[in-house]
């Protein structure tokens, strides 16, 4: 086949998208299409997905504003933009849904955002936290956080307690680098120092040398991130057999380092760690005590809830929101406008999603990883408050 009829079968199969996307708001069955991952070492997020949505529906009769609602869930297996781009083009096309969601990594939903531009479909982001992917498509608003939204935290909490020299360590890729950008900003505007720098592989580092660099650079202090699942448990590790702590350098992070989902895997490696985070298991609102309870009433209390159930399960809240303003209307334009300055109760806290720029606007909680009833606990002990995304505050 030539370039040009390549070309012109994917210009038709995009203007189908946009069709096939204006007219699916008719259909009695609202169908939601879920990206996520399901398979490989990150396929926690997926089933955490799941259990929002399905906590969320069951509260609600399995309708959004008195719709039967249809979840056609795909799985990338990990951060695979190629394949959810064909994936969201599929769920279109062939599922015929009228709304996206999940995307789990950024590159995935980066991939998506070109996909819900050109055929209007509105896309409520799960989890994917690079700054830059809501002013990738009109048709993306995001319930979960940015990086940068509790990094730009963590350097101030430091900063404002006595912390004034770091060393800062981030997984090479797109949230890491805007976790690195953040930090830093925050951090040496408030007159810090920034000492070091490193970025590591996303597959199967070792963090041996990492460590060893960083013992050798005497820091006062260190802040990293990466990703949740496999890499902050080998991180800690790695750190304690190293003595870091007997060295008096202080350790802080984001709160993937511990995310309530694998925090028991993790261990007493994780005792003692500062973080900064939007959403804690422990969070001692009522909304969340119900959540929790509810959750483990339905899943068991072997899969604690993170902030992916958390917000998948506001996902689903902000679309019911939506789609009640609309009468049910689930065209683009329609439920991206009635997206705009949403504002309502989670699980985590108060939260909206800024009329501006489609991002979350939430508390960021300051927390210590302690034991409670022999359980280990995010112990949120300070907060930032209405924290907007700083990439987009200094536009």
């Amino acid at each position: 086949m030539t370039m040009t009829k390549r070309s012109l079968l994917a210009a038709s199969a995009m203007a189908a998208l946009a069709c096939i996307a204006g007219s699916a708001h008719a259909q009695d069955a609202l169908k939601i299409g879920l990206i996520g991952t399901y398979s490989g070492p990150y396929a926690d997020y997926g089933r955490q997905f799941d259990a929002g949505v399905a906590l969320y529906l069951k509260e609600h009769g399995g309708k959004i504003a008195g719709r039967t609602v249809e979840v056609v869930k795909k799985d990338t297996g990990g951060a695979n933009p190629d394949a959810s781009k064909r994936i969201a083009q599929e769920l279109i096309v062939r599922d015929k849904v009228q709304i996206l969601t999940g995307l789990d990594f950024s590159p995935n939903a980066y991939a998506v955002a070109a996909v819900a531009t050109q055929a209007k479909i509105p896309t409520v982001v799960m989890n994917a936290s690079s700054s830059g992917i809501t002013a990738a498509s009109p048709y993306v608003a995001r319930l979960s956080f940015t990086v940068q939204q509790v990094s730009d935290p963590m350097a101030r909490w430091m900063l404002r307690n006595g912390t004034k020299e770091a060393y800062v360590v981030v997984a090479d890729y797109a949230p890491g680098t805007d976790a690195l950008t953040a930090f830093k900003k925050a951090f040496e505007q408030g007159g810090g120092k920034v000492v070091g720098e490193l970025k590591t592989p996303m597959s199967n580092p070792d963090f041996s040398a990492y460590v060893q660099r960083i013992k050798d650079a005497k820091p006062q202090s260190v802040f990293f991130f990466f990703p949740s699942g496999v890499m902050p448990p080998a991180f800690l590790k790695v750190w304690k057999e190293r003595g870091m702590d007997e060295a008096s350098i202080k350790l802080y992070a984001t709160g993937e380092a511990t995310d309530d989902s694998y925090l028991d895997a993790t261990g007493d490696v994780a005792l003692g760690l500062v973080t900064s985070h939007h959403y804690s298991y422990g969070h001692p609102s009522a909304k969340n005590q119900k959540f929790v309870k509810d959750f483990e009433a339905q899943f068991g209390s072997t899969m604690r809830p993170s902030y992916f159930a958390v917000t998948a399960y506001d996902a689903m809240a902000a679309i019911d929101l939506a789609l009640k303003k609309t009468g049910g209307d689930a065209s683009g334009d329609k439920v991206m406008e009635a997206l705009k300055g949403l504002q309502f109760e989670s699980p985590r806290g108060p939260i909206e999603i800024d009329a501006a720029t489609r991002d979350i606007v939430q508390t960021v909680y300051i927390r210590k990883t302690e034991k409670a009833n022999g359980k280990l606990v995010n112990v949120e002990f300070d907060k930032f408050d209405r924290v907007k995304d700083p990439a987009k505050e200094a536009k």
